[in-house]
């Protein structure tokens, strides 16, 4: 099973109903298509920023280990260590993208696949949605909130640990 997040687009005042088909499903996992193809693959998913960030370390880093004399054959591992690192790493970058771009993360579901995982959050989503009241409770003035748990100390006398026995001097 797969494990996504589901972000929703900024709505402004658009009801979250209508724009439950533009919510994205980002699987968490290696990514094959990040790592075969890192650039196309941002520029599909319109990570501009994330892109730009990558073009300029994998320049920086090629032109730095090339003027410094180092071997072509460890410019390109160095190169697939990199290609590797952006295939882990990849839906983590996308969900940077999404937060960046105002979209919010609002829940996180499984499934055998994205389709299933779809069907499993929006039934949820659903159930939860008509449950909600219309306008949430305000609080009333006079709410009395029960006081906080009195801190409890051990009852043994001994403490575990490098700790000295309570009340001992330093």
């Amino acid at each position: 099973m797969s494990i996504y997040t589901v972000h929703q687009p900024p709505l402004g005042a658009a009801d979250p109903l209508a724009a439950a088909e533009r919510f994205a499903f980002v699987r968490d996992g290696f990514s094959f298509w990040a790592f075969v193809a890192a650039a196309p693959w941002m520029l599909w998913h319109r990570m501009w920023l994330v892109l730009l960030i990558y073009v300029a370390a994998a320049v920086g880093i090629d032109m730095a280990m090339y003027y410094a004399g180092v071997p072509v054959a460890i410019i390109i591992v160095v190169g697939l260590l990199g290609s590797v690192l952006i295939g882990i790493e990849a839906s983590t970058l996308r969900r940077f993208a999404l937060d960046s771009g105002g979209w919010e993360k609002i829940g996180i579901v499984s499934g055998h696949d994205r389709e299933d995982a779809e069907q499993r959050f929006f039934q949820a989503w659903l159930r939860t949605a008509s449950a909600k009241p219309a306008k949430p409770a305000e609080p009333s003035a006079s709410a009395s909130y029960p006081a906080p748990p009195a801190a409890r100390m051990p009852q043994s006398p001994d403490v575990i640990g490098l700790f000295p026995k309570p009340g001992a001097g330093p």
